[in-house]
């Protein structure tokens, strides 16, 4: 299973944040509502779930790289 990420930065938001969070996509979900909840006062967290999930991406698989 491919690992993921998320930036903060391009979630709308009036702080320029710039947290980034790795994982696996269950785990950066989890993190990345919590932050938002916490840190950016949002609220709604099943729609916000849903949101974030569309902004992750994957983390290319460095055993795939040939030199």
């Amino acid at each position: 299973m491919a690992r993921k990420y998320i930036e903060c930065r391009k979630f709308l938001s009036d702080d320029n944040c710039t947290l980034s969070i790795s994982g696996m996509e269950e785990e950066v979900l989890d993190l990345a509502v919590l932050h938002a909840v916490v840190s950016h006062d949002r609220d709604d967290p099943h729609e916000l779930r849903e949101q974030l999930r569309l902004l992750l991406s994957d983390i290319p698989d460095s055993r795939s790289a040939t030199a």
